[in-house]
């Protein structure tokens, strides 16, 4: 269900020039308010430096604080498609799955051919588990823009979930054809690989993520993995703590299956994570972290 939309606030209301003027009573007489009219004019420039407002505290993660302002201008400007996008998008950004489907729908409805919302739709029916019809609005959305490595790959995992293995490589290679340091398909055509027995291959695929982004934990984890699944012990240990240090959330197995990762990987990493090396460290980050100094 919608949450309910805030009112006017009082902080807005000043900024709109909306000011109540008071009569000063004398003895004994009642207050009795002046109320102003609204200006149409006025709500609807209100409500686009909301949008404004909202779109760069996005760009900050300051995302509840943009969510107000979004719902705020998606009432101050009802029919703009921009609003009711940004208020999806934000939806979506906090994991509220039914409300951001709601209203990018409201959105799109405003404006049937514009692909970010499209692919929005794709993302969110994604993060429901509605992968038909994920696959449904990310092939909408390319076909109005077909140059997006970030939708392909969103596609391409739709496809994986759906167990159509062939045409989620497909997508994947696609994004990277446009964008050749686009990491995430390169890992994804990995993981794919190797569900599929293709050790090697998907070998190489990691080893080609790690080559663009050595920073990035999730390829250089599941490349450890598989080395030490091959015998390569030592290098398997070192590569995988390193991982491990970059972001420890992937020693959890249900983040790993988030994070589409099959159930062989996911089998291996669970062995790799109780070798007592790997435990060791493991303990060891946590007590770094649990000693770091928390964010006011």
């Amino acid at each position: 269900m919608l949450k309910r939309l805030p009112p006017i606030s009082l902080a807005l209301a000043l900024s709109l020039g909306i000011t109540q003027s008071v009569i000063r009573p004398a003895n004994g007489q009642a207050l009795v308010p002046h109320v102003l009219q609204l200006d149409g004019e006025q709500l609807e420039q209100q409500g686009l430096i909301l949008v404004q407002e909202a779109a760069q505290l996005a760009q900050f993660q300051q995302y509840q604080l943009a969510l107000v302002r979004a719902q705020l201008a998606s009432q101050l400007v009802p029919d703009n498609p921009q609003a009711w996008a940004l208020l999806g998008s934000l939806y979506l950004q906090t994991e509220q799955f039914n409300p951001a489907i709601q209203t990018l729908l409201k959105a799109q409805s405003l404006d049937k051919e514009n692909s970010a919302i499209l692919f929005a739709l794709g993302s969110a029916y994604f993060q429901q588990e509605n992968y038909p019809a994920s696959v449904q609005y990310f092939k909408s959305g390319l076909k109005l823009k077909s140059d997006m490595p970030g939708a392909l790959f969103g596609l391409g995992n739709a496809y994986y979930k759906l167990g159509q293995y062939d045409e989620a490589i497909r997508q994947h290679e696609k994004a990277v054809k446009i964008d050749e340091k686009f990491w995430p398909a390169i890992n994804n055509i990995g993981l794919i690989l190797y569900e599929q027995g293709e050790t090697e291959e998907a070998i190489a695929q990691w080893e080609k993520a790690v080559a663009i982004d050595e920073t990035q934990p999730e390829p250089k984890l599941a490349l450890a993995i598989a080395l030490y699944s091959k015998g390569m012990t030592t290098e398997g240990l070192e590569m995988g703590e390193a991982a491990l240090r970059l972001d420890s959330r992937y020693a959890d197995a249900e983040f790993l299956q988030k994070n589409l990762w099959g159930e062989r990987l996911v089998s291996e990493a669970e062995t790799f994570f109780a070798l007592p090396q790997i435990r060791d460290a493991l303990s060891e980050i946590n007590s770094e972290l649990l000693t770091q100094p928390q964010p006011q």
